[in-house]
């Protein structure tokens, strides 16, 4: 019983870790990575459909992105989703394709990168917690309904927290590794 509740917990931590790893690569640093504009919401017949659906995605150019849609009619809407989105790229487009040219960043840009990149590294470490807080909460109601006994309940939570801290030591790498790409000049 306690071990499909690590189980459990361990699935949905990997899960968090997962949308953390997502979220980084969208974070812009010095070179072009499709991962930058591939989940950006376009308006596509009225409903957001992410870019790497409606076009294909390459890299050129270590500094330059190129968008080429599948349909033409939907280069408009890509080109008001680039826009309006805080990457702060201006899109060119020859009415086929679009391209994107990266700009050196700046230093204050880069620090306000890397607090965007503290900010996701605290939601997927609350996150995290929050799971071990419902396992544990789960483990306590099975001792209370005396589905486990006492010691049974002390090993569970003994592992429920070094599964914990397996994950956010995993965050904390992450988030090195991602601050010294951001840094990187």
């Amino acid at each position: 019983m306690i071990k499909d509740l690590l189980k459990d917990a361990e699935h949905r931590m990997q899960g968090a870790i997962k949308n953390l790893s997502d979220d980084l690569a969208a974070i812009r640093t010095g070179r072009a990575n499709p991962a930058l504009v591939e989940r950006l919401a376009i308006s596509y017949y009225g409903s957001p459909t992410p870019l790497m659906q409606l076009a294909s995605i390459s890299v050129p150019e270590p500094r330059s992105l190129m968008i080429k849609p599948f349909d033409a009619g939907t280069l408009k809407e890509i080109e008001k989703a680039i826009q309006a989105s805080d990457l702060g790229l201006t899109p060119n487009t020859d009415g086929k394709v679009i391209h994107l040219n990266l700009p050196p960043l700046t230093e204050e840009r880069r620090r306000d990168l890397a607090k965007q990149v503290h900010a996701r590294l605290e939601e997927t470490r609350v996150a995290i917690r929050n799971i071990r807080r419902d396992s544990h909460n789960d483990m306590r109601d099975f001792e209370k309904e005396k589905l486990i006994s006492e010691d049974d309940l002390k090993n569970g939570e003994e592992e429920l927290q070094k599964l914990t801290d397996k994950f956010i030591e995993e965050v904390g790498e992450l988030g090195r590794k991602k601050e010294a790409e951001i840094m990187e000049v």
